[in-house]
């Protein structure tokens, strides 16, 4: 069966999509949605950071633009062409129900004849982040709630310290499945390429802090010793 990967080139998606492959599934293709303004639409990250990402795996990228408005429906519409390529299912993230986003995922995927495919449906956030870190997965915060998280938090790399700081806090989901923070995934098992973030600056805007990289580079992966 041939899937599309839903993709905002985050820990939880990268992980995902990387357990699907090593189920033996085909994952043709990432689909990222942006706004108008060619920003990734979960995050704000530039789309060439996601198209990076693409270059890197080696997974063809397609993006689609939208709104927060339009949302569902321009999903739906990205559902309905990769049907028209031979996808047949999606890859998501998810890992429980967000609280009136209940049954999203089956729901858009139902309208688009689409099988959904979720593979940290219903797993221990804590051991989704070990998990990660396990299989060689390597991840930058890239956004936080401020009345959240401080400004300290973005840049961070997603080790056992970041963990082991982030359980300290309460009231704050293990993986950020409320959006506590975002990650941008730079490299891992997926990776044929990694990604090295050369350049960015932090911003405050509508209560999110946000890291703005403007400068990256695809290389090499690092020689094992």
């Amino acid at each position: 069966m041939r899937l599309a990967a839903s993709w905002s080139g985050g820990k939880d998606c990268s992980l995902a999509c990387y357990r699907a492959i090593s189920d033996g599934l085909e994952v043709s293709c990432l689909l990222n949605l942006i706004s108008n303004e060619g920003r990734c639409m979960s995050h704000g990250l530039d789309s060439g950071l996601i198209a990076a990402q693409s270059q890197a795996i080696g997974i063809p990228l397609v993006q689609w633009r939208t709104t927060w408005e339009s949302y569902e429906r321009e999903f739906n519409a990205a559902l309905r062409r990769m049907k028209e390529m031979g996808v047949e299912g999606v890859v998501f993230g998810d890992i429980y129900e967000i609280p009136k986003h209940e049954g999203w995922v089956d729901r858009v995927c139902k309208e688009s004849n689409m099988v959904p495919i979720k593979p940290l449906w219903g797993h221990d956030p804590r051991q989704i982040l070990n998990d990660f870190m396990d299989e060689g997965f390597e991840a930058t915060v890239i956004m936080v709630k401020a009345d959240v998280l401080g400004e300290e938090w973005l840049g961070r790399k997603v080790d056992r310290r970041f963990v082991s700081d982030l359980l300290k806090l309460d009231k704050v989901d293990p993986c950020g499945e409320l959006g506590e923070y975002h990650t941008y995934v730079t490299d891992g098992p997926l990776f044929k390429r990694r990604i090295e973030i050369l350049g960015c600056e932090k911003i405050l805007r509508d209560g999110y802090r946000y890291l703005d990289i403007t400068r990256y580079e695809v290389i090499g992966k690092k020689e094992v010793k």
